[in-house]
């Protein structure tokens, strides 16, 4: 069975909220042809009460793994990579699915929490510039001040602010993220 084949029958196995992410994986031969080295599921896929599933697909700097694959299963990895990059996949169940004392421990656990009059539970600041892509479903993006609504195909660029999402739906949203470090400081 081809690796196409293998992902839809994981799929068709679980629930929306839980599909692998292939992940392909090229590189070079000793004769400096390109290759492909890898296609499968992620293995990396974390998840940690009360927050939604996530699966880290690539990562570089300083969270990244030593060896071939940087973002192996049961590496941990926080919100971004000092002096790097992730590539996350993350699948937000609606809101009314968290437990929001949990998540309010998760990201306390990773000092991004917004600990002052937050409107929504999911509230938090990163070092990083992030560039959020909706794959499947909608999620509202919050900022201090205004929301907006965003769907398949919508990419937000989020600059190290203060901001939440909402999942108002009533259906599980697939978002892909691109998180690059940023020094204390820098331009964004």
């Amino acid at each position: 069975m081809n690796t196409e084949a293998t992902i839809e029958k994981e799929h068709a196995n679980t629930t929306a909220s839980a599909r692998p992410v292939r992940r392909i994986v090229t590189g070079e031969n000793a004769q400096g042809k390109s290759i492909f080295v890898s296609d499968g599921p992620a293995p990396n896929h974390t998840t940690d009460p009360g927050t939604p599933l996530a699966q880290v697909v690539w990562a570089t700097g300083e969270a990244a793994a030593p060896g071939p694959d940087p973002a192996p299963a049961g590496r941990a990895f926080g919100f971004h990579s000092r002096r790097g990059s992730l590539l996350r996949v993350v699948d937000f169940p609606p809101d009314e699915a968290y437990e929001p004392a949990e998540l309010a421990r998760f990201l306390d656990e990773h000092g991004v929490r917004d600990t002052g009059d937050a409107r929504h539970f999911w509230f938090h600041k990163t070092q990083s510039l992030d560039y959020a892509i909706v794959l499947e479903g909608e999620i509202h993006a919050l900022m201090d001040e205004g929301e907006t609504l965003m769907r398949a195909g919508d990419i937000l660029i989020q600059r190290a602010t203060n901001h939440s999402w909402a999942n108002r739906s009533g259906k599980s949203c697939r978002m892909a993220f691109v998180l690059l470090d940023l020094e204390p400081g820098g331009k964004v």
